[in-house]
């Protein structure tokens, strides 16, 4: 079994105008983008140095026919994508692309939570590359889970990848922001991310916060290249700074890091 079972190991974005998110992104956290010469469609890979970090692609014709708008997924690493779907849907989730196999690459099928939550199911072919240091820039270091009832999901991840429960943090009005850590994560090192309920009606989600060296900087940079901030910037334990974001089609992201000067 890979040591990165039960991690986020790719994150993809669907969007109806991938060339103006690939110059958006190369922008704002500084990704070189390559196409990968996938002969089926488009598929841009976005790199950190020459670690691949995500996949840009156009919303698929049937995705958008069932209301699929532009946004983010991430891909959880599995030893055995069909017996994990399987248990998705024992548990009350759903299975929105049954197990299938990508040539050469790996097996994957995308899946929600009982409360709706996307993602998917991967395994891939070969060793997966070393994981990079905490913090690292231009990569992703943060999942966050919006539910309807965050204890019934974590019970859910814990089921199905072993997660563990990590630091509650009181919020206040908002209730409590329950940490998680993967499977292989030490509970006395970082969390790999966050859960927290629904503050409205939205549908539950999650949303993916990559890494930048400097949080106003990297704001101004959203702002000018056509992104709009919708939360922030705002103070995270540990020193650092968040700010929720959607790109110029409307996928909705975060970006964390240091504030200079503070």
């Amino acid at each position: 079994m890979s040591t990165t079972e039960g991690s986020f190991v790719w994150y993809e974005l669907m969007t109806t105008d991938p060339k103006a998110a690939e110059t958006f992104y190369g922008k704002v956290v500084g990704w070189n983008l390559v196409d990968s010469g996938y002969s089926e469609m488009r598929y841009t890979l976005a790199l950190v140095g020459e670690h691949r970090v995500a996949g840009i692609m156009e919303i698929p014709d049937e995705v958008r026919q069932h209301g699929g708008r532009p946004g983010w997924i991430g891909y959880v690493a599995v030893a055995d994508v069909d017996a994990k779907a399987e248990a998705v849907m024992r548990a009350g989730g759903t299975i929105h692309r049954p197990p299938a196999d990508i040539p050469a690459i790996g097996r994957f099928a995308v899946v929600a939570d009982p409360q709706g939550a996307n993602f998917v199911l991967f395994r891939g072919d070969g060793t997966p590359p070393a994981a990079p240091v905490p913090g690292t820039p231009g990569h992703f270091g943060w999942h966050e889970l919006y539910a309807h009832d965050w204890p019934s999901s974590l019970a859910f991840y814990e089921t199905l990848f072993g997660w563990r429960k990590g630091e509650a943090i009181d919020i206040g009005p908002m209730g409590t922001y329950q940490l998680f850590h993967a499977q292989n994560a030490p509970l006395d090192g970082m969390a790999t991310g966050g859960m927290m309920n629904l503050p409205g009606p939205p549908a539950p989600s999650w949303l993916y916060y990559v890494n930048v060296e400097e949080i106003d900087a990297a704001t101004e940079r959203l702002r000018q290249a056509g992104g709009a901030v919708m939360n922030g910037p705002m103070e995270v334990p540990g020193g650092m700074w968040v700010v929720q974001a959607s790109d110029p089609q409307g996928a909705q992201f975060a970006i964390v890091g240091r504030r200079d000067g503070t």
